[in-house]
């Protein structure tokens, strides 16, 4: 009995301290990580003169891997080819670097890595690491510094290229098209300052991109631009500023060609308000055209009647300022588009917005008596009309009050197409809401040279309401939505009544825009009172 007994007890004791000693076994995770991998050793040597090698390799102390390395890396000169660097998807406790160019003599390269080397554990940044050798005696020491802004946006983009091209003989306006920059550095994603170092002395053009494909190469289509009118002399102890603006794309027509039947679609990039198509064909005297954008896609579609029924293709010319070109577009027999009569506002309208009915075919003849609008008592409400021929929309402007209702009938042959299509009964119903709900903002601006265009634009930079001044006067913004704005103020230096942005080739800047340094937060029922003082 008492055998037993101590027996149970024995191996209850000892299940126990089995089970204790597992439990202060057990890991619990200790203290997170958070030192960065440190490099151990590097062949070559980091800063390096002489350099001769093909092969770089970077030993860290732990397994590391590399994020975001087409971002992040920065190779300056650039190499073409570029370097193989790796790892590119794995972790390892080395980064080889494999020279595949042809390198300069007597240059300084820096290979600038941001922050895409990382332990593998906790994803700790090896911060800012740069590897640099020189094929020459020495390394070049010198430095650009400077910092980014955006023309129309209150912060600029991330990801911005800063670049120096050499201002040797085979310079010219077209480099920046063609070829790499001697030197190139970036902002990465949190700065809007820059510095461009381990350059030699000279005379260098200083050029900024937002480069969409990374090319380091200008494409007026997608990239942003900025750069300094005049070259810049290497060293001067200057910080540089540097304003970034999409460029207006050239005029140009791409890819005629007949969409259905009479109707063919000129693809358009830049100005197509400027653009003129002309026939070169021998044509009829009864043969008639249109030209009239597309509402979805940068287009100008060329209507034409009657159909030709001896030629397989028709023969173009298109101008714009600085721009002319002919073109050969084949035809055929396609069924014509079937008129489609869209009208906007749907539900909505705003006190001072115009009520506006389009068509997809361009319309040819408009009987406005045809057309009525009454309001909720059933009174008929006077309206005037513009059409606007180039968009194919025809605009009634009346004078709205609030808490209304309005119908807009359109009786049928109101509208004939220029294919001799007509309109059926169309009703439309908008309505009003109450001045109370919108608020009214009034801007005092101060020291400032007219004209301006005054905006409150979204958090993206889309304008949203706009007024003209030429001359000191309160601004009015009536009836403005409830929300938060930005208010900025353009320069029209040109008096043209746009905002004119920059050109690389004709070394002019974009037109100046002042911002507001506080958002602006319109309520319902509410009239703020801004004072705006430019500098």
């Amino acid at each position: 009995m008492n055998h037993a007994f101590y027996k149970s007890l024995f191996l209850i004791l000892f299940c126990f301290l089995l089970a204790n000693c597992a439990n202060k076994g057990r890991p619990n995770g200790g203290d997170k990580d958070i030192a960065p991998p440190v490099i151990v050793k590097s062949v070559p040597e980091n800063f390096s003169t002489n350099f001769k090698e093909t092969e770089i390799r970077i030993t860290f102390n732990e397994y590391i891997k590399i994020k975001n390395l087409q971002k992040q890396l920065i190779v300056s000169p650039p190499m073409d080819p570029a370097p193989e660097i790796m790892p590119q998807s794995s972790a390892s406790k080395y980064i080889t670097i494999k020279i595949k160019d042809t390198l300069e003599a007597n240059t300084t390269y820096a290979f600038n890595f941001g922050n895409s080397i990382v332990d593998n554990s906790e994803g700790n940044p090896y911060p800012y690491y740069r590897y640099v050798f020189s094929t020459g005696s020495y390394i070049d020491s010198l430095s650009v510094k400077g910092h980014i802004m955006d023309a129309t946006l209150q912060k600029p983009d991330e990801y911005v290229s800063v670049m120096l091209y050499e201002m040797d003989s085979t310079y010219t306006d077209s480099t920046i098209y063609k070829k790499q920059p001697k030197y190139l550095t970036n902002t990465l994603d949190s700065t809007t300052t820059f510095s461009i170092d381990n350059i030699k002395a000279g005379k260098y053009m200083l050029v900024a991109l937002k480069d969409e494909n990374q090319d380091s190469k200008y494409q007026q289509r997608s990239d942003k631009i900025g750069f300094l009118k005049t070259p810049i002399s290497v060293p001067k102890d200057t910080l540089y500023t540097i304003k970034l603006f999409k460029e207006a794309a050239d005029p140009k027509i791409v890819s005629p060609r007949l969409i259905s039947g009479e109707k063919i679609a000129f693809g358009f990039e830049g100005d197509y308000e400027k653009m003129k198509i002309r026939i070169l064909s021998d044509t009829i005297m009864e043969f008639r055209h249109r030209v009239t954008k597309d509402a979805k896609t940068d287009s100008l579609n060329y209507w034409y009647k009657p159909r030709f029924t001896e030629t397989d293709s028709l023969l173009f010319n298109v101008t714009n300022i600085n721009y002319s070109q002919d073109f050969t577009v084949k035809i055929s027999e396609q069924k014509r588009d079937t008129l489609i009569i869209k009208a906007s506002p749907s539900s909505t309208i705003g006190f001072e917005e115009d009520f506006k009915i389009s068509g997809n075919i361009p319309f040819d003849k408009i009987e406005t008596k045809r057309i009525s609008i009454r309001d909720k008592d059933s009174t008929e409400v006077k309206f005037n009309t513009k059409l606007d021929t180039l968009n194919n929309a025809l605009s009634l402007i009346f004078d709205k009050t609030e808490s209304n209702k309005y119908k807009i009938e359109v009786l049928p042959d109101a509208f004939t197409d220029f294919f001799e299509n007509k309109n059926d009964t169309l009703n439309y119903n908008v309505s009003t809401r109450t001045f109370a709900d919108f608020g009214n903002v009034r801007v005092n601006l101060k020291n400032v040279n007219y004209p301006v265009i005054v905006q409150l634009t979204d958090a993206k930079g889309i304008v949203v309401v706009e007024k003209y001044s030429d001359k000191p006067e309160p601004i009015d913004f009536k009836y403005v939505k409830p929300d938060k704005y930005y208010l900025r103020v353009v320069h029209d230096t040109n008096k043209n009544k746009l905002f004119d942005s920059g050109n690389f080739l004709k070394k002019e800047q974009p037109e100046k825009i002042s911002y507001f340094p506080e958002q602006v937060e319109v309520r319902a029922n509410w009239d703020p009172i801004i004072d705006f003082t430019l500098l």
